[in-house]
């Protein structure tokens, strides 16, 4: 996926839109930051196989870490996947083999880093999805690439793909325990983005598939015991990344990325098409009620893969995105201009009603919150800029936006390197009280470090390093699992 540059736009950098949210069109302060070094990129070699994108092939244990400035008093394990194939032949950075890197944190000192991959039937078998789907190595309950999402819940840290199973992984040394099915209760996939109610410690999660039914969601206790998983009536595999929930509902987005058998065979990465014909449409059903309540309302043609959260406003269902015009129109994912928006839906009619805002022309991706306030009304939501690049996805910095004041900020690590997935981790009471986390890749020196930012602060660069052992492969998403 390419971010692609809007007009009079540098992505990455100092410069912010203005905002529209509620109250009218606020600017935000411009602040002149250097242009970024070139990035160099070898046009023979697929860009996922290069640069930050680039696996690595082994596994390493380190227990002494090098650290500047001040780290935070801290205690627990971070823990980021991402796609890494272990044969360096994937056809795409989306279809690579589940590696997991972390770092255990004691008091504020980093103690351990490590790095596994996910041992999954397809990297047992050496294979990748279109290999393995060609072999009949399918996704399913028992089976995915693992690559995408971490998540730490009931005790258990699993992770997740696009489409298939759940993986266990030991939390000590990340090991894989084996899938986890959730003894049998989920039988098509657990996709890449479950949620965690903050109040009931339940998780809401669901999986798209591609045979009947097309999507399910289900709801696991605190204890992880499935309370509930039913099908969603929908009338194909549409690719559904992620969903968001309130405290009383569960949103769904189906996008017009439909998937083909026939193409998957072929190409994987093909599998999945614009298909504008097919329409979107938000969904918003009781949550952890019956999807016989599920209440469609039409939406304009676009593709969203993250949401930065939802809320309820009285009879308006809140949820803020980061929308693509479209996606998957062509080679590479083709993806369209973004813009972060602020979607609402009216549920006090007999009809649902749709507005849609832009919050800012900035194209930020892979957002991220305060989770104690998943589903609830909150105000800061971060980012991961980028900036322009003819042949390559060139992460930047992280971008912040408090949506209480309209206030926008960013954060460039410098012309030479790259952000990814930036993961709050609470230090105080308050929302934003804490701080975010990110591996940042340098293309100079070909190395990585763990930034710590102040989450509230983001403008004033890190408050302390952690100097990586190796280079750590620019990845999906994280998760912070408490001492």
């Amino acid at each position: 996926m390419q971010f692609r540059r809007r007009d009079l736009l540098r992505l990455g950098g100092g410069l912010v839109g203005s905002l529209a949210l509620p109250g009218g069109l606020w600017g935000c302060g411009d602040e002149a930051t250097p242009a970024a070094a070139p990035l160099q990129v070898d046009p023979g070699v697929p860009w996922w196989l290069q640069n930050g994108f680039a696996p690595v092939f082994d596994e390493l244990d380190v227990f002494d870490l090098e650290t500047t400035g001040h780290i935070p008093e801290i205690s627990g394990t971070y823990v980021r996947n991402g796609s890494n194939p272990q044969n360096s032949d994937s056809p795409h950075w989306f279809l690579g083999d589940g590696m997991v890197h972390g770092l255990r944190f004691e008091r504020g000192k980093p103690v351990w880093y490590r790095n596994r991959w996910v041992r999954t039937p397809y990297f047992e078998a050496g294979v990748g999805l279109g290999d393995g789907i060609g072999s009949g190595l399918v996704p399913g309950p028992q089976n995915s690439q693992s690559n995408v999402s971490a998540v730490y819940h009931a005790g258990r840290l699993l992770t997740s793909g696009e489409v298939g199973g759940a993986y266990r992984l030991d939390p000590e040394d990340f090991s894989t325990i084996g899938p986890h099915d959730f003894d049998g209760a989920v039988r098509t996939s657990f996709t890449a983005h479950p949620k965690i109610d903050p109040a009931t410690g339940y998780m809401h999660f669901f999986g798209y598939y591609f045979a009947r039914p097309y999507l399910t969601y289900s709801v696991a206790d605190e204890t992880g015991r499935v309370l509930s998983s039913q099908p969603i009536d929908v009338r194909r595999t549409t690719m559904i990344h992620s969903f968001a929930i309130t405290e009383r509902d569960a949103i769904f987005w189906e996008l017009p990325v439909v998937f083909d058998l026939g193409r998957a065979v072929d190409s994987p990465i093909d599998a999945f098409a614009w298909q504008p014909e097919y329409g979107s449409r938000i969904g918003i059903m009781p949550l952890g009620g019956s999807a016989q309540e599920m209440r469609w309302v039409e939406i304009p043609n676009c593709y969203v893969f993250h949401e930065v959260n939802a809320f309820r406003d009285g009879d308006d269902v809140v949820i803020d995105v980061c929308r693509h015009d479209s996606m998957f129109a062509g080679s590479d994912l083709n993806a369209s201009e973004i813009t972060v928006r602020r979607w609402k839906v009216n549920t006090g009619g007999a009809q649902l009603s749709f507005r849609d805002e832009i919050v800012s022309t900035n194209e930020w991706e892979l957002a991220s919150h305060d989770r104690r306030f998943t589903g609830r009304p909150y105000r800061y939501g971060w980012f991961v800029t980028s900036r322009d690049h003819p042949a390559t996805t060139d992460l930047a910095g992280i971008g912040f936006i408090d949506y209480g004041t309209g206030r926008a900020a960013s954060w460039d690590p410098g012309p030479t390197k790259h952000a990814n997935e930036a993961l709050f981790v609470p230090g105080g009471q308050g929302e934003g009280e804490g701080w975010l986390l990110s591996f940042v890749y340098d293309h100079r020196r070909a190395t990585s470090e763990l930034v710590l930012l102040d989450a509230l602060d983001i403008e004033s660069g890190p408050v302390g390093t952690v100097k990586m052992p190796r280079r750590v492969p620019h990845g999906f998403h994280a998760t912070w699992i408490p001492a």
